[in-house]
């Protein structure tokens, strides 16, 4: 697929620190508990750390005490979804729409109190902030 954003993987690898490459070029995920999105309440809008393309807004991320960011909703055609069967489970991968970095997954039908009822867990390590 082609996306707006592409690079080299030499390229990728010379702009991301080894951890951010494993989870946004290679699926990665970083551990639960300690990413410095997951329990931060600031305001503003998340954007992919690889392109810098809008993804969520704060008032959709919730607490959902899964060890990493949640939200609720991306922000309109901002991710795309891929069928992932790894780890002998069905998942839906979520990816960067603007460039095909991973992000996470998404879940539903977990019965959290939002809108949706979808869980987009995100690596903390695939986000960056812009406060409001």
């Amino acid at each position: 697929m082609a996306y707006q954003v592409e690079r080299s993987d030499a390229e990728w690898r010379e702009q991301l620190s080894p951890n951010e490459y494993s989870v946004l070029r290679q699926a990665g995920t970083e551990p639960p508990f300690v990413g410095e999105y997951t329990d931060t309440e600031t305001k503003g809008v998340y954007h992919c750390r690889a392109c810098d393309a809008a993804l969520f807004e704060s008032d959709t991320k919730f607490h959902s005490h899964c060890g990493w960011p949640s939200f609720f909703k991306p922000m309109t055609d901002t991710v795309e979804y891929l069928e992932d069967s790894t780890l002998g489970m069905k998942r839906v991968e979520v990816r960067c729409a603007n460039c095909g970095s991973h992000l996470g997954h998404v879940f539903e039908g977990e019965g959290y109190d939002t809108p949706t009822d979808q869980r987009y867990c995100i690596n903390s390590l695939s986000l960056k902030l812009e406060e409001a």
